[in-house]
């Protein structure tokens, strides 16, 4: 068991204006505060719990029958839920205020607490993948209570092969404080600390304000926080470079120990999805390339009228487009219409998040860039982090986290264990939350003028989950691999993301001196490596999944919640199965490109 906290994982886009009353977390529904008794009651009752589990049970798995694993399980599956309620606590209110001092020892106290007191389960993972594999089909086919359980187990036996010594896979687990989390934790308090000095600004800027100006309208402020970024990220890029080098390395050797057969093996086995279908995905992607981002963004710069775009015009709104800020209230009465469009089951999941603290949406200082949903655990309930400053975009961002907060309470009731959906699928509720809300907009717009701006909005955003995050995978794929060569340079790491950058945006870019070292504020490179696929993993399923919507299938609906309730139950074949789609078919991911170039098609059209 490894301690759990939340990471930002989607960059979000936003500005600044009158935004009404934004929502910060109410976190007593955890703990009604740091020093309140029950986080000592729940540290107390998790250290007995462990303690008692390893005495019960460690040497003993092999012989429970049916009856005495699923009552092993049961136990297993409570101390997940203290472990769980505890760290999200303590990770969500770290994640308010990063630089705050006690909030981080409040963080590391606990964590060293959970994973010390956690070491006696280890025994757990490791004799389970020792019994014997007749012995364990015939144990969880006893009855159908313990057959439920049976796909986290065949997700553990598959880490079998990779198995090392009880002994060291302790030693492991106790070295995890000081090894890639304290990395992670370093990572975070540095980026949340940084000043960005911006030509125009009245004062130094947080690192998601500064990347908000690149979404400006004017395009000397976006030049401005692009030449800006550049500068803090170079100043700093020998400590990011040591981050990246550290981390990679300690991967390699734990890969290494393992039997890994590449670096992305663990996380394809922890998602559940074999390497041959993330290979596919992979492949579309770039072969489709030409058609997708480098056919847009030739668009874009014969719309903005230049020859060439830089790269603080990557994300720039269109000269017709109108300046226009979204005020929380507009945000939320307009996605929970789209979801409720769809099947008003959806927007009354959704409804508590607003009116119950469930959403942290201003900027504030210290706060973490981006936005999360974290499910907290089986028992409660997710809470969602924004960034909101009342970009268009920012409503797309508000629609996909909620889509993921939704998705996490339909599958709560599978219990703690099984609740956790594997990353290629938990992109999945999101984009098509992102998806219904598009289609709502789109069919609204007033013009000609508006669905220009609308389509050219949503394909910016698709090639930013599609081809943006494949080149981040294919960055780490050849950071890894050189970092198994030996350390390396900053201008080593460089040169490797210009190299997918160069590929991925095609030929109307230029590219700024200084944009090179941009690779360093990716947090999933950090937190999650080869985390990225899964958005394009999600975004081809979503766009599959929306086309046979479209197509009037009967009972979509049921269907589709019946998916997100699933939870990780079942793998990504049986989920997809009842809607006729296959993401093992070859030719399951151009389905979903064709969609984002068809919205290309029918921009070019109207250039007509």
């Amino acid at each position: 068991m490894t301690p759990n906290f939340p990471r930002p994982v989607f960059d979000a886009n936003a500005s600044a204006g009158g935004l009404g009353d934004l929502p910060e977390w109410d976190l007593t529904d955890l703990y009604p505060s740091p020093d309140a008794p029950e986080v000592a009651r729940d540290l107390d009752r998790l250290e007995t719990a462990c303690a008692a589990f390893a005495k019960d049970y460690e040497g003993k798995l092999a012989t429970l029958d049916g009856a005495a694993m699923l009552a092993c399980i049961r136990r297993y599956e409570v101390i997940e839920t203290l472990a769980g309620r505890l760290m999200s606590y303590a990770g969500l209110r770290y994640y308010q205020n990063t630089v705050d001092a006690t909030r981080a020892k409040f963080l590391s106290d606990c964590q060293d607490k959970v994973t010390a007191f956690t070491t006696p389960l280890v025994f757990f993972s490791l004799e389970f993948n020792r019994i014997d594999d007749e012995a364990y089909a015939r144990t969880f086919a006893a009855d159908a209570g313990i057959a439920r359980y049976r796909p986290v187990f065949d997700r553990m036996r598959a880490m079998k092969p990779h198995q090392l010594s009880d002994e060291m896979e302790r030693f492991l687990h106790d070295t995890s404080v000081v090894g890639a989390s304290a990395w992670n934790k370093l990572f975070d308090e540095t980026m949340a600390g940084l000043e960005f000095t911006v030509d125009g600004e009245d004062e130094p800027l947080g690192l998601e304000a500064t990347l908000n100006l690149l979404s400006e309208q004017a395009r000397p402020r976006r030049s401005a926080a692009a030449h800006a970024l550049a500068d803090v990220f170079t100043t700093n890029i020998k400590l990011f470079a040591r981050v990246h080098n550290t981390l990679a390395k300690e991967k390699e050797i734990e890969d290494r120990w393992r039997k890994m057969a590449t670096p992305q093996t663990a996380r394809h086995l922890s998602n559940h999805v074999e390497p041959e279908v993330v290979e596919a995905l992979r492949n579309a992607v770039v072969a489709a390339y030409p058609k997708l981002s480098h056919r847009y963004y030739r668009l874009k710069a014969k719309w903005m009228g230049l020859d060439k775009l830089q790269v603080w015009d990557r994300n720039a709104p269109l000269p017709m487009e109108e300046k226009r800020t979204v005020g929380w209230e507009e945000a939320q009465r307009t996605v929970l219409g789209s979801y409720a469009s769809f099947d008003p089951q959806m927007a009354e999941i959704a409804k508590p998040f607003f009116t119950k603290g469930w959403i942290d949406a201003g900027v504030k200082p210290g706060k973490a860039p981006g936005a999360f949903a974290h499910p907290t655990v089986a028992d409660l309930h997710p809470y969602v982090m924004l960034n909101y400053l009342g970009k268009p975009r920012d409503v797309m961002t508000l629609a996909h986290e909620l889509g993921h907060g939704v998705h996490q309470v339909l599958a709560a009731p599978q219990g703690e264990l099984l609740a956790s959906t594997p990353l290629t699928l938990a992109e999945t509720a999101s984009v098509f939350g992102e998806m219904l809300t598009f289609r709502t907009l789109l069919a609204g717009a007033r013009d000609r003028t508006e669905r220009k701006v609308l389509l050219a909005g949503k394909v910016e955003d698709m090639i930013n989950t599609v081809v943006r995050q494949i080149a981040f995978y294919d960055f780490e794929c050849k950071l890894h691999a050189a970092r198994r060569a030996g350390e390396l340079m900053p201008e080593d790491i460089n040169a490797l993301w210009m190299s997918v950058q160069g590929e991925s945006l095609g030929d109307a870019f230029e590219f700024m001196e200084g944009y090179e070292t941009f690779w360093s504020y990716i947090p999933h490179f950090v937190h999650s490596p080869f985390y990225v696929y899964a958005y394009a993993f999600g975004d081809g399923l979503v766009n599959a999944l929306y086309a046979v919507y479209e197509e009037g299938m009967p009972d979509f609906q049921a269907k589709y919640f019946d998916m997100l309730k699933a939870g990780g139950a079942k793998h990504h074949k049986e989920l997809l199965a009842p809607f006729g789609l296959d993401a093992s078919d070859p030719g399951f991911w151009d389905k979903g490109l064709s969609m984002i170039s068809g919205m290309i098609d029918e921009l070019e059209a109207m250039e007509g």
